[in-house]
């Protein structure tokens, strides 16, 4: 999103988290522009049974959590990390200088925000009323076009989600998940080789 040399001249700093570490938690107060550098950060949230619902996953070069930095409002979800990630923190201040100094890094990043906000009502949409094989097609049709560029040379997207995530993605439960793949297999729609998922 942002390259490397504009964070750190605009004063972010490189930080490490955990696996199952949290980078923020749901109702606190938005203090940084987050960009993952390495490893995969998602965002969640949990029901009062404890089930996750995860909004989005996050890898290399993508960023994550910016509306409440516009709009002074507190983190509706979570930011944790799947595995051991490095994740570029900028202060609030900064991340807004840097968006007025540079008005092409305004332009995309506000392009990637619609994106993003397209995707959130096309999946409540798709989720209160699609079938589950149709749901889960959505959400690995979203994450092939959004892959990382060095990926886009195939056309087979190799699915790196686990069943688990799938499911929390979609609001289905792992046993759905798991048939409906098998029959999205026998359509044709996409393949498993070596217990992975292609499209």
């Amino acid at each position: 999103m942002i390259d490397y040399e504009n964070l750190l001249n605009s004063g972010a700093l490189l930080k490490e988290y955990k696996k199952g570490e949290f980078l923020f938690q749901e109702g606190a107060i938005a203090r940084y522009y987050y960009q993952v550098h390495q490893g995969e950060v998602k965002m969640n949230n949990y029901n009062q049974e404890g089930k996750e619902y995860i909004q989005g996953i996050f890898t290399k070069g993508k960023s994550f959590g910016e509306p409440p930095l516009f709009a002074d409002f507190r983190y509706p979800a979570n930011a944790e990390a799947i595995v051991d990630s490095e994740v570029w923190q900028l202060p609030k201040e900064n991340f807004l200088r840097l968006l007025e100094e540079h008005p092409g890094i305004h332009h995309k990043f506000t392009s990637t925000l619609a994106l993003r906000l397209y995707y959130k009502a096309i999946m409540v949409s798709e989720i209160s009323t699609q079938e589950p094989e149709h749901r889960i097609l959505r959400i690995l049709d979203y994450f092939k076009k959004n892959k990382n560029d060095d990926t886009k040379k195939s056309n087979t997207y190799k699915v790196e989600l686990t069943r688990q995530q799938l499911a929390d993605l979609t609001g289905l439960r792992v046993e759905t998940v798991i048939r409906s793949i098998k029959k999205l297999e026998q359509k044709g729609e996409l393949f498993i080789k070596d217990r992975k998922v292609y499209r």
